[in-house]
């Protein structure tokens, strides 16, 4: 059986990408073969095909991907013929503390990824779906959903009465809002769109911020707390937010580092960093046991995901241009 397959040269660009045919290979003990039905687009993905974080060859892009167990190899239990999965984003990090600290085991990064029709793989590198989702709506958990998760919810848990501060309308921040209200926590919500701003409200979120003319925005945010700050930030700009993230936060608050999209190197006030006592969490998605744990809680409490805009396989390169807009509100997917 032959599976459709994109390919990004190595060192990347969207000139450098192209479609392929690969033979599928039958699973081995304790491997599933799984028909790819969806992938969710991420930053990383982006850098990696763009080429501004470039695989060192030839590379299947993508992360995430959902789809249905069509083969189960011996030994084989969690999973059977027809059940719908989602990958992980770490295959080899099953569950406890961090055990990897590079991209090397990363699907669509160190390994080939999800941008195909069929892949064989480790059992350990799907969970189940969650419940009654569709392959699209499951496309979208691996990178950016658990990064919300793991950033509220496995270090110092948010709890009911938390302020969280969250930055733009990506997948993460979406999440990180949908998360936080499940537990009772108030959020302050920052976009540079007036359209953008309200949908977050009617998600939800109890104040807004427009960056764009609030320049200090982290000292208003603070305010909006009553002036004792914030309790969270998840922060996904980087060098041109993490002062304001700083300003924002609370007294012994904690600050996830979740992104670099406005770049990677920054200067802040360190003084501040210590006066306030604040924990600076770096976050890279999570292990399978916290996808698990996320799951469990998405069924139960009837979560979905934000999809924006969904293109074919064949059109990667459109959306990842599309996603360089800034103009989406929640996740891009490919439907394969």
């Amino acid at each position: 059986m032959k599976s459709k397959a994109i390919v990004v040269e190595a060192g990347g660009g969207f000139d450098k990408v192209t479609t392929e045919q690969f033979e599928v290979r039958s699973p081995e003990s304790n491997e599933i073969t799984v028909k790819i039905r969806a992938n969710s687009l991420n930053y990383h993905d982006y850098a990696v095909v763009k080429g501004l974080w470039p695989a060192s060859e030839r590379r299947i892009p993508m992360a995430d991907g959902a789809g249905e167990v069509i083969e189960v190899g011996k030994n084989v239990t969690e999973f059977k013929v027809g059940d719908y999965v989602v990958s992980t984003f770490f295959p080899t990090w099953i569950s406890g503390e961090p055990l990897v600290d590079s991209f090397s085991t990363v699907p669509g990064d160190g390994i080939d990824g999800y941008a195909q029709e069929y892949v064989t793989a480790s059992s350990g590198s799907f969970t189940k779906s969650p419940e009654g989702w569709s392959h699209l709506e499951s496309s979208t958990l691996t990178t950016a959903a658990l990064t919300a998760w793991r950033a509220l919810m496995c270090f110092s848990p948010i709890k009911a009465g938390d302020t969280v501060l969250l930055q733009g309308t990506g997948g993460v921040s979406i999440f990180a809002l949908q998360f936080a209200k499940m537990a009772g926590a108030k959020v302050i919500a920052t976009s540079s769109s007036e359209q953008k701003l309200q949908r977050l409200k009617e998600m939800g979120a109890d104040h807004v911020i427009n960056y764009k003319s609030e320049l200090e925005w982290g000292k208003l945010a603070k305010q909006l707390n009553g002036g004792r700050g914030v309790d969270y930030v998840v922060d996904i700009g980087g060098s041109a937010t993490l002062q304001q993230s700083l300003e924002a936060v609370r007294v012994g608050g904690q600050i996830a580092l979740i992104g670099v999209l406005s770049g990677q190197m920054c200067e802040i006030n360190i003084v501040d960093s210590f006066i306030k006592q604040v924990r600076f969490q770096g976050v890279l998605v999570g292990n399978r046991t916290q996808q698990q744990d996320m799951i469990k809680a998405i069924e139960v409490n009837q979560i979905k995901p934000v999809i924006d805009k969904v293109f074919p396989l064949d059109d990667i390169v459109g959306a990842f241009e599309y996603q360089e807009t800034n103009r989406h509100f929640g996740k891009i997917c490919l439907e394969v």
